[in-house]
C-alpha cells in the first residue's frame, strides 16, 4: 500500500444513531417498568429468582405497550 492513498481507519463515515429516538425511549420506558416492578415485587416478599422473573415479564410487554402509547 502506498503511502498517498488513503486507508479505510481514516475516512470518515456517517451512518446515523444505533437507534432511532423512538426506540431509545421505548426501551427505556421498558426498563423502568421493569426495575419498578421488580423491586416491589421483591419489597413485597417475592424470593430475587420470582422478583427477577416479574420485573423481566413485565419489560417485555411494556415494550410493545409503549411502542403503540408512544407512536411510532
Amino acid at each position: 500500500m502506498s503511502e498517498s492513498s488513503p486507508t479505510r481507519r481514516t475516512e470518515q463515515r456517517d451512518d446515523g444513531p444505533l437507534i432511532s429516538h423512538h426506540a431509545a425511549v421505548v426501551f427505556l420506558f421498558a426498563a423502568v417498568i421493569g426495575f419498578l416492578t421488580g423491586g416491589l415485587a421483591r419489597a413485597a416478599g417475592q424470593p430475587w429468582p420470582m422478583a427477577v422473573a416479574a420485573g423481566l415479564t413485565a419489560a417485555g410487554v411494556a415494550v410493545p405497550a409503549a411502542h403503540r402509547l408512544i407512536g411510532g
